[in-house]
């Protein structure tokens, strides 16, 4: 008898042991930025795809795509992602203020012979919703020569 109750005791001790304390936290209040939106960005493009048409292998080629900010608030570029490694980006990294206008220029390389197409991903602070643009084309190897030859006999 004098054993269960040691065993009993050691097993409460340990019980409290290992009980998990309730801490009181202070309240905090904290003020949230104002939420994104999941409509379309201010940012007005003149254009959103822009073909190169035939471009020359080797020779890499930009477009600047402009836009106005046609919205109430100033608006940031938070991030212009090109789909591949084959295309670059360049953009307007300052605010851009209601009615200011700003540029996103897109280098593609033209490496690689055929036609392509690719996206520019652009994020912007004033919505979750990410704008595409597209640049497309053909690349062509203009040193490539296509003459017949005679074949003799």
């Amino acid at each position: 008898m004098k054993s269960f109750k040691l065993t009993l005791a050691a097993v409460l001790i340990s019980a409290l042991s290992f009980a998990q304390k309730v801490e009181s936290k202070p309240t905090t209040f904290t003020v949230d930025a104002p939420a994104k939106s999941t409509a379309p960005t201010g940012l007005k493009f003149e254009k959103e795809v822009y073909d190169f048409g035939n471009l020359e292998k080797g020779k890499p080629a930009t477009y600047e795509f402009t836009f106005t900010n046609s919205s109430n608030e100033t608006i940031l570029i938070s991030s212009v992602k090109p789909s591949c490694g084959c295309t670059a980006a360049n953009y307007t990294k300052t605010p851009i203020k209601p009615g200011e206008k700003g540029f996103i220029a897109a280098t593609y390389n033209a490496a690689s012979v055929g036609n392509f197409t690719k996206n520019i991903t652009v994020i912007t602070s004033d919505t979750t919703a990410p704008k595409s643009l597209v640049i497309k084309g053909k690349v062509e190897d203009k040193t490539a020569t296509t003459t017949p030859t005679e074949v003799k006999s």
